[in-house]
């Protein structure tokens, strides 16, 4: 489908409005369109604006009504296609008009999607918002990788790490080392070797098994396995892009007897080919 530019967005009215608008936060999920929930659907359907992000996958926006306007606010590094202050005021002006808004997010709204501020913007308008949780990117790629987050007798736990904060990276990195946790890194390609070197730094083995997860959930999804001393030099040599995830933990030794995904992937390229 086409996609509109923001440049356009503030010229859509809806002319006579008397009813108040109202704001739908989704979450899109990791990318299958078959991970949407029933809700998540159903709220595209029937929304009078969307608004959507750069991981809301093409198989996704192809579920966008033809009549309904939808706008793309999305983001990559040092390019925002709008601030995201200026998003938040658009959702409210768009709201204000009586439209119902459905603020569509790759993943979750409230895992790194920034649901929190936008919701906070809206309410302290007066705007109504509802919450449609999505399947957060750790939880869905892993799964189709074939890496359990916890699992017996290797880890009870996980964590999910942002690579990026707002001015400076927080981290504690000897609770995450010494947590025998599960870790699942967010937004961290080009922080790849800092994560590998701050871990070992804290105590965690060179030799502890990480995974970079490309694309999880899609058609094209990609596993690069190897150590979390090899980190970055995976990234470089394998050509990682974005959107990835970086798993680290002893789960990630699971995948030999779990990937499903991509052995379905095997499958259905063998019959394509004969």
């Amino acid at each position: 489908m086409a996609i509109t530019r923001i440049t356009d967005v503030r010229n859509t009215e809806k002319v006579g409005a008397t009813r108040p608008g109202f704001v739908s936060l989704v979450g899109a999920g990791p990318g299958d369109p078959d991970l949407l929930t029933v809700k998540a659907l159903r709220v595209i359907q029937t929304a009078d604006i969307i608004l959507f992000d750069r991981l809301v996958s093409e198989e996704i926006r192809a579920l966008f009504p033809k009549q309904t306007p939808a706008f793309y606010v999305g983001k990559v590094k040092d390019n925002h296609s709008i601030p995201q202050h200026e998003l938040n005021q658009l959702i409210v002006n768009k709201a204000q008009q009586g439209l119902h808004v459905c603020r569509l997010k790759g993943g979750d709204s409230f895992v790194f999607g920034r649901g929190g501020e936008e919701m906070l913007e809206a309410r302290a308008a007066g705007i109504e918002v509802e919450i449609v949780p999505g399947i957060t990117a750790a939880a869905g790629c892993t799964s189709y990788a074939g890496i359990p987050l916890t699992h017996r007798g290797y880890t009870q736990g996980c964590s999910f790490v942002t690579a990026h904060g707002e001015k400076e990276l927080n981290t504690n990195w000897q609770a995450l080392a010494s947590s025998g946790h599960t870790l699942v890194f967010y937004m961290g390609l080009s922080k790849a070797q800092m994560i590998s070197d701050e871990l070992q730094a804290a105590g965690m083995s060179g030799e502890m098994p990480a995974a970079l997860i490309e694309n999880g959930c899609c058609p094209q999804q990609r596993v690069v396995r190897g150590q979390l001393r090899e980190l970055a030099e995976l990234v470089q040599r394998e050509q990682v892009q974005s959107p990835a995830l970086i798993v680290v933990g002893k789960v990630v030794d699971l995948a030999d007897q779990l990937s499903w995904f991509t052995e379905l992937q095997a499958e259905t390229v063998q019959m394509l080919s004969a």
